[in-house]
């Protein structure tokens, strides 16, 4: 079973996970760790956070000579604003000498009780009876990601030994909608990484920037809309048998549980419950192989199905994607309620960025990469990536012979 665990705050000293499953054997470059997290804090439209942290990702066990060993993987990656914030984020209070120089600053001696509209802030506080709400707003800001992202780069290696890999693209921000159906998966790659904005179509790309700008000068914020891809994967990972072995539920769980994340489709998505079952379904063919490495065997002409049936990969392109809400801190706060007063207020500002949807592809592909990741683990187990390549490798010639 492969499964981890994150913990840490925004402002704390900083994030941990707990990676365990990961089979021996995997040869592990921190560079493609540290590579997936600094994509993660790029992207037009991010906040000043940004230019205080610069994350990297420290691996305390689980490797021995750049390989991992079978035990749990633990990883650390520290926060650098930590030193702005030792003494209201001490997991002490702060001595009184330390309270008695800082009188003046409503940083470290308020209590935050304005819960922001659209934030954990409010719900939090009630659940778990808080009356100070950066209890609450400390570990559901989306800063938890960067420990998502670099567990994703860990199941994106193992993904790789596999010839699996994932990619992503923004479709959407605000009003602007970007074309990109006409093009080649690697086009996309190539095209998207040139762009400030993670977006492949240059013309969509420069009105997009315009629309973060102008809701920046605004002090508002933006969402949109992102796509995940996954090339290669192999049919049957999944199952049908049981509703929490559903690969289309695991990976919807996934991605909704990123922060701000509001939507799903898988494929066509809403879009088949327009159209007739006719112009829904992919038709299935039949081209006889003429080696056993060949593709073909069954495959279908469209995919609208978005490589999932059944709870099931089909062996087509696994296509995921996502919508994004405008992040709920807002510079020209709105309205809110003062938690202790009860009166009527403006929301609490704290450092935010206006756009993240780029960001939030990159947390994305971190996500569907251990969803896929655990379901190769499930199908092909192995306590060594050579025991599970060669279950792999069996496994294909079965379906290459069918």
């Amino acid at each position: 079973m492969l499964r981890y665990l994150t913990g840490g705050e925004s402002h704390g000293p900083c994030l941990t996970a707990i990676l365990e499953g990961i089979p021996a054997g995997l040869r592990i470059n921190k560079k493609l760790l540290d590579e997936e997290l600094r994509r993660r804090q790029a992207g037009y439209g991010r906040g000043e956070r940004m230019n205080i942290e610069a994350d990297e990702a420290e691996i305390l066990s689980g490797l021995r000579g750049g390989e991992t060993i079978g035990s749990p993987i633990t990883l650390l990656i520290r926060n650098k604003d930590w030193e702005n914030w030792k003494d209201i984020m001490s997991p002490f209070s702060p001595p009184e000498s330390s309270r008695d120089k800082d009188k003046s600053s409503l940083k470290t001696t308020d209590k935050l009780t304005r819960p922001r509209p659209g934030h954990a802030d409010l719900a939090g506080a009630i659940k778990y009876n808080h009356t100070d709400m950066r209890n609450i707003l400390e570990r559901s800001s989306a800063r938890e990601t960067a420990a998502r992202v670099a567990v994703g780069a860990i199941a994106r290696v193992l993904l790789k030994e596999f010839s699996i890999e994932i990619i992503s693209q923004v479709v959407e921000i605000g009003k602007v909608k970007a074309h990109t159906a006409d093009l080649t998966v690697e086009k996309i790659r190539r095209q998207r990484d040139k762009s400030k904005i993670s977006c492949p179509d240059r013309t969509a790309e420069k009105l997009m920037i315009e629309e973060i700008g102008q809701a920046a000068k605004a002090g508002d914020s933006l969402g949109g809309i992102f796509e995940v891809m996954v090339t290669n994967v192999p049919v049957g990972l999944g199952s049908h048998v049981h509703w929490d072995k559903k690969l289309d539920g695991r990976l919807a769980q996934a991605l909704m549980s990123i922060q701000a994340i509001k939507g799903i489709e898988i494929g066509l998505g809403f879009e088949t419950a327009r159209r007739p079952g006719s112009k829904v379904h992919d038709e299935i063919f039949y081209q006889e192989r003429q080696s056993s490495m060949e593709k073909q065997g069954f495959y279908r002409k469209t995919n609208n199905a978005g490589g999932i049936e059944g709870g099931m990969t089909n062996g087509e392109l696994l296509l995921v994607r996502a919508a994004m809400k405008p992040i709920p801190t807002l510079k020209v706060p709105l309205k809110s309620v003062d938690l202790i007063t009860k009166e009527l207020v403006e929301a609490a500002v704290e450092r935010a960025d206006v756009c993240a949807v780029p960001a939030a592809a990159v947390v994305a592909e971190a996500v569907v990469a251990f969803e896929i990741a655990k379901a190769m683990r499930e199908k092909f187990g192995g306590d060594s990536l050579g025991e599970m390549k060669r279950n792999y490798e069996a496994y294909m010639d079965y379906v290459r012979s069918i």
